[in-house]
């Protein structure tokens, strides 16, 4: 492989941040799991990497559209003016091209999944490419982001099964919540560039104090999913050891975020969220695999 191509590879990995891939995909392999569980333990290699790729193109999408309109504000944001669009590290009909080309893969994915995945991926695009533009007009686009990432438990779920249970529904909400509130916190980074440009956000509307103790209530709300769900299925001891150290992260990330100290928000968001959904996914496997 050539080094250009290696290359072209490396930038857009870096335009849709695929690190970030390590906030949805944890409550997929959970919900997936949960499926399989539900449908008598028949674990079937192909549905699992469809699904993957499905989570991949999703993300890949959602952050490309993301890029592509935030362009012109990210060009006049300090923090943010060295992104790959930006600065014209990638061209924007190569970053409108591979933005068609997710698009087309995720439907396609979600076709050889089956006909309710199919049937509903349009509206799982809508959701997710839309998150980019309700910044514009209204403070709740934390939420919308939230709603996006919290169809990857769900969507896994059909994917194996084909109907809708409550259980990876409990989980879905529980990511809601978690993205709500991890990225008010993340919000906190823009607040005054925010207010110069008309763009809304729950620290713009209600102030950093606010914003942080709104964030602190919603990932209460979090846990109160993560563990309802942990007692309906019976989960056993060592899920209930993944679910303290979630919320140990989960509360810790709090205590470094504080109104007149937000140097550490990187911290909180990139690290400490992203640590909390793997664990609580690999000490979930190990229940499910060891215990049950």
């Amino acid at each position: 492989m050539s080094a250009a191509i290696l290359k072209r590879i490396s930038d857009f990995s870096s335009l849709v941040k695929i690190s970030h891939t390590v906030f949805s995909l944890p409550f997929a392999v959970i919900g997936f799991f949960l499926a399989v569980e539900h449908n008598n333990g028949a674990f079937d290699y192909k549905i699992f990497l469809l699904m993957l790729l499905c989570v991949f193109f999703a993300r890949n999408a959602a952050m490309s559209f993301n890029r592509i309109v935030d362009r012109h504000i990210d060009k006049k944001n300090p923090r943010t003016q060295n992104r790959d669009i930006p600065s014209g590290k990638i061209k924007v009909n190569y970053a409108y091209a591979f933005l068609i080309a997710n698009i087309i893969l995720f439907i396609a994915t979600t076709y050889f999944l089956n006909f309710l995945c199919f049937l509903l991926s349009p509206v799982a695009l809508a959701i997710i490419l839309g998150y980019s533009l309700t910044k514009r007009f209204t403070f709740l686009s934390h939420f919308v982001l939230g709603i996006g990432l919290s169809l990857a438990p769900i969507g896994a779920y059909l994917a194996v099964t084909a109907h809708f249970h409550m259980l990876p529904l409990l989980y879905s909400l529980a990511v809601m919540f978690w993205v709500s509130g991890f990225d008010i916190i993340y919000a906190l980074n823009d607040t005054s560039f925010d207010k110069t440009q008309g763009l809304h956000s729950v620290p713009v509307r209600f102030g950093v104090k606010k914003a942080l103790i709104i964030s602190g209530v919603l990932h209460v709300f979090t846990l109160f999913f993560i563990v309802g769900a942990g007692m309906m299925n019976h989960n056993g001891i060592l899920f209930w050891i993944g679910t303290a150290i979630f919320a140990f992260f989960l509360f810790y990330q709090h205590y470094i975020v504080r109104p007149n100290d937000i140097s550490r928000i990187n911290m909180a968001f990139s690290t400490l969220n992203g640590f909390s959904g793997l664990i609580l996914m690999v000490f979930f496997l190990l229940d499910h695999f060891f215990i049950m």
